[in-house]
């Protein structure tokens, strides 16, 4: 996969200048929108995106460690081991992480959308969300393909008991679901149980709450706080 310090330098990175009464200080907008406890998981995920992405999460959680994070997935997925490590990380830290899938979550990003703290997993209307089994390849001696085979055996075993976790489904529901490419539309995701919403857009604002808004995915739960209150 290509180097994300690369794609970075070679991308048109947006800037923004922020006015404090120290003066001026311009940020990238991933720093800025880092700033609010927003990361991004963009592209394949492989060893050094998973670095930099749990790097951010320490981060933040140094920062206050019980304020919730925002993870924006787009993503079709990648290695399964940077992958885990991403999500051992946002069970590990204190803060509670909302996920949010813009554009697509597939393979280990739907892992990584379900599991959000549940009431905080979101997909945007027009995303889309896609599970599978591990895949890959091995060769060389007889006895050494047949180590790598039970070792994505053992992988498929361990993700079906995650997505089987954070779904609330049986676990043999998710074995049919990821025998193969299993596409949803934000609809099915929901039903299914890989999130908890749909959302289209942000509610609006109250007087109290526009200087400490952040911009970050945990806006879209007040919509869903707000209909329960209507139901009770």
């Amino acid at each position: 996969m290509s180097d994300p310090i690369e794609i970075y330098m070679n991308t048109l990175v947006p800037m923004v200048v922020e006015t404090t009464n120290r003066g001026e200080r311009a940020y990238d907008i991933y720093s800025r929108l880092l700033k609010e406890r927003i990361i991004f998981l963009t592209g394949g995920v492989d060893d050094n995106v998973s670095s930099l992405i749990c790097a951010q999460f320490l981060f933040l959680e140094s920062e206050n460690p019980s304020k919730d994070i925002s993870l924006y997935i787009n993503s079709p997925g990648g290695i399964v081991t940077s992958g885990l490590a991403i999500y051992d990380t946002i069970r590990y830290i204190r803060p509670d992480v909302s996920t949010v899938c813009v554009g697509q979550a597939a393979s280990m990003g739907s892992l990584l959308l379900s599991c959000g703290v549940e009431g905080k997993r979101y997909a945007l209307p027009n995303s889309r969300i896609m599970m599978h089994q591990p895949s890959g390849g091995a060769q060389g001696q007889a006895s050494d393909i047949e180590i790598q085979a039970r070792e994505i055996i053992s992988s498929r075993e361990r993700l079906n008991k995650i997505y089987a976790e954070h779904t609330g489904q049986k676990l043999s529901v998710i074995e049919e679901a990821v025998d193969r490419d299993r596409f949803m539309s934000p609809t099915e995701a929901l039903e299914f149980g890989l999130i908890d919403e749909v959302v289209t857009s942000r509610p609006p604002l109250d007087d109290d709450d526009e200087d400490d808004d952040a911009g970050g995915a945990g806006d879209a739960g007040s919509k869903k706080d707000d209909k329960e209150s209507d139901e009770d």
